[in-house]
């Protein structure tokens, strides 16, 4: 057997709330749309991964959602024209990501990164950096 897709399914009482956040500003493309359900994704592939967590990293609450993006300032700037509250961050973390969380119209927790080169990270100056 190999698994085929895997779906995240969130709750919500007005699927069409979804097009601002998902569509809009992280550029998802409507896959299926039935009214009681739209399914936002991708026409081209994409990587999956499940990810189970007892916190977020860097003590901050697990989110329900993670997603990749290539430009974060870009997502980061949109989301705050977009009048969503960004709730931590935007932060390099020692893992190699640089994130913020915001949470979606469902008042999901989603996690927004990029991954970074930290040996590219600039180092600090002036008395004892090395």
């Amino acid at each position: 057997m190999k698994v085929q897709r895997i779906a995240a399914n969130v709750r919500a009482v007005d699927p069409a709330l979804a097009e601002k956040f998902y569509g809009d500003i992280l550029g998802l493309d409507l896959l299926m749309d039935m009214n009681w359900i739209r399914t936002y994704g991708s026409k081209t592939k994409m990587s999956v991964q499940v990810s189970f967590m007892s916190e977020g990293g860097s003590g901050t609450p697990v989110p329900e959602l993670s997603i990749e993006v290539d430009d974060l300032d870009i997502a980061f700037s949109k989301f705050k024209k977009g009048g969503f509250e960004i709730e931590y961050g935007p932060v390099v973390e020692p893992w190699g990501v640089r994130r913020f969380f915001v949470r979606d119209p469902f008042g999901r927790l989603v996690n927004v990164l990029s991954h970074v080169d930290l040996s590219e990270r600039p180092r600090p100056s002036g008395k004892g950096a090395a």
